[in-house]
């Protein structure tokens, strides 16, 4: 099977994957349909769908199947069917934040800091605990920008354009009460042995995770400036879902979604360098058999 998902992409092979998202995304909401849950499924849709030309993007995945299988695969693995809108929300925005980020267009990149800013405002407005993305755009800003007061203000300035709209829109609604789930600390609550538990299924996958980081720090003189370039903006990436799931999860694995599209690329790159083909197999069933094990885990209420 690795051999299979080793060969070179082509252009059919996105909208195949994404009428298979389609598929996973109507069937796991098929049986709890509403108005509300369409609007929450759609936009989960959108956010998942881009992530798949984010791949295309930010070029680390060598134009092969294996990591849209496995982004595919952990989005099966980790989508529990009914999704809070604040996680659809930064699924899309996340989505949106790396296509912006990440383009090859530098006239593109210099000129959407406002909108990343008022992406990354929105972003929090639905779901506060994302706040992390904030710090990543700043680090963001501070290692690439020729001018960083400049684009550190334009970002400021899409932060404050939604805020301010959006406080405008609250006042004009008499929502004058401020809720204490915006302020970033207040719900933080390590987790618990049974929480830990849950996710012994993925221990596998965390563990390939950990190693693809010692291999790729172990490694990291013999790679080319761009691909060290790359590989640390998408770590970058992956530490402020890090950090957003650590500090706020505790049993709403839906949060480990946010975590897919780097894990994807992560892994698929591990994988890819690994010495001999039978632990390139062994692994990747490893990955799929822990999210199935998952998947089953938590559908069933197993633990």
């Amino acid at each position: 099977m690795f051999k299979l998902l080793s060969k070179e992409s082509n252009i059919f092979s996105i909208p195949v994957y994404i009428g298979f998202l389609l598929l996973i995304v109507i069937i796991f909401n098929i049986l709890n349909f509403n108005t509300y849950e369409a609007i929450i499924a759609g936009i989960t849709f959108l956010g998942i769908a881009l992530g798949y030309f984010c791949f295309h993007s930010i070029a680390l995945n060598y134009q092969t199947h294996l990591p849209l299988f496995l982004y595919t695969f952990f989005i099966f693995g980790l989508y529990p069917g009914s999704l809070d809108i604040g996680i659809s929300i930064s699924l899309l925005t996340n989505s949106f934040i790396l296509l912006l980020l990440t383009s090859t267009n530098e006239d593109i990149r210099k000129k959407s800091y406002v909108l990343v800013g008022s992406i990354v405002s929105l972003n929090f407005i639905f779901l506060p605990t994302t706040w992390p993305m904030a710090v990543f755009v700043i680090i963001h800003v501070i290692a690439t920008s020729e001018k960083v007061v400049l684009n550190l203000f334009r970002f400021l300035l899409g932060i404050i354009l939604i805020a301010f709209s959006y406080f405008s829109i609250m006042f004009f609604l008499r929502f004058t009460s401020w809720n204490t789930d915006y302020f970033p600390f207040g719900k933080m609550r390590p987790l618990t042995l049974s929480e830990y538990i849950a996710l012994l299924p993925l221990a596998p996958t965390i563990l390939m995770l950990m190693y693809a980081l010692y291999d790729h720090f172990s490694n990291y003189n013999k790679k080319s400036p761009i691909t060290r370039y790359k590989y640390t903006f998408l770590l970058v990436f992956s530490m402020a879902q890090l950090a957003t799931i650590i500090m706020y999860m505790n049993t709403s694995y839906e949060y480990l979604l946010l975590l897919a599209f780097p894990s994807s690329i992560i892994l698929s790159r591990m994988l890819k360098f690994l010495p001999k083909y039978w632990i390139q197999e062994l692994s990747l069933w490893l990955i799929i058999f822990g999210l199935i094990t998952f998947k089953a885990t938590t559908y069933f209420d197993l633990f």
